[in-house]
């Protein structure tokens, strides 16, 4: 039997929270508890704790050359207790990033890709007979537990000359699987229209880079709404913002919250590239952004546990309570100015900083920086 007593803790709210955890799951939480732990952490009252955070939009296959990096740099080593890959790889090498996953630290899903070739290059969609459906369904047929959705990376430099077609075969796919899964879809330059994407997407379906400051993104020249984006919010389709090297605005994101426009959910689009010499960095630097934007830790952190846990069915993830995944995070947020970066070089000034302390995976904890 393993124990983690988290102590003098406090809830999003302010409120004190302790926790007990025990052999992977959460055993006991309240206000202030009384138990002996084989391990005791004490935060002095000082430090918030949460369910881990879920990253729903990351590239960590370490064998690409395009987009990679180590699950646990994007993951525990930045308070991220899950990530989720987002289609690098396909049918042909999702079952050897899956066997690479199983000895990192941080939990590791995956999206697969539509393409069985994964990210490859940047045109994996270029070729119409790269999406197999029966290659599809034997990899979610041999690692059910490990792919979660699929990903279809619907902009000009992917599908070159096929246009909207690849989406339209992704969503064939999706319905003729034998276990239904969600579709993330990336969006970006243009051809397809944006317009046309959001009309083949459907109630449930994920739309990352929703954010963007390109000319293909929500906005009208002059700044206001696109019609078909709040028609498409209104039919379920799912707000990520997919932050990455070139798909977060902040001009984007502050026309969007002033008309009511909001994200369900929060994530990265990190890599080696983009963690080690920005935008991104990390999903703390991420939070920043949404905190300088206007919303509040409350609005926030569902946005990285309840919301990515809900969309990817991970049942026992996303929210603290008995009986769920000890995964928890532990951070503080501190009053210290610092210059926020979009992708495309625009800065603003934050007066908050979030700071990851602990990652705990499954009742283990890393201290971060160590």
């Amino acid at each position: 039997m393993n124990s983690l007593y988290i102590k003098n803790g406090k809830d999003i709210d302010e409120q004190p929270l302790e926790l007990l955890l025990e052999d992977g799951k959460i055993i006991d939480m309240a206000p202030q508890l009384d138990v002996v732990a084989d391990e005791v952490i004490n935060l002095q009252g000082h430090s918030y704790v949460s369910a881990g955070w879920i990253d729903d939009h990351v590239h960590c296959y370490e064998k690409m050359s395009l987009y990679y990096d180590d699950p646990d740099l994007v993951g525990c080593c930045n308070g991220v207790t899950t990530v989720i890959d987002a289609g690098s790889t396909g049918a042909d090498n999702i079952g050897d990033f899956y066997h690479l996953a199983q000895a990192k630290k941080t939990n590791v899903y995956a999206m697969i890709n539509i393409s069985k070739t994964g990210i490859l290059a940047q045109d994996e969609l270029g070729d119409m007979d790269r999406l197999q459906f029966d290659d599809l369904q034997q990899a979610i047929n041999d690692y059910p537990n490990f792919i979660i959705g699929l990903k279809a990376r619907i902009s000009k430099s992917v599908v070159v000359g096929n246009g909207i077609k690849p989406l339209i075969v992704a969503k064939e796919f999706q319905k003729k699987l034998s276990q239904r899964l969600p579709l993330m879809v990336h969006v970006g330059t243009n051809p397809p229209e944006l317009s046309e994407i959001m009309d083949v997407m459907e109630s449930g379906d994920i739309m990352t880079h929703c954010f963007n400051g390109k000319d293909n993104g929500i906005l009208n020249p002059d700044g206001s709404i696109k019609d078909f984006v709040r028609e498409g919010l209104d039919k379920g389709i799912i707000f990520d913002v997919g932050h990455g090297t070139e798909s977060f605005n902040f001009e984007t994101a502050e026309a969007a919250f002033k008309n009511h426009i909001y994200p369900q959910s929060l994530s990265t689009d990190i890599y080696h590239g983009n963690r080690e010499h920005g935008p991104v960095y990390n999903l703390a630097t991420c939070i920043e952004k949404m905190l300088y934007l206007g919303f509040d830790l409350p609005e926030i952190l569902p946005m990285i546990t309840t919301v990515p846990a809900a969309n990817y069915h991970l049942t026992n993830k996303g929210k603290l309570a008995i009986g769920m995944d000890a995964d928890v995070t532990i951070f503080n947020i501190e009053d210290f100015s610092k210059t926020l970066v979009d992708s495309d070089g625009n800065t603003r000034k934050s007066t908050k900083t979030v700071e990851p302390i602990y990652s705990i995976v499954g009742g283990n904890a890393y201290l971060i920086g160590e």
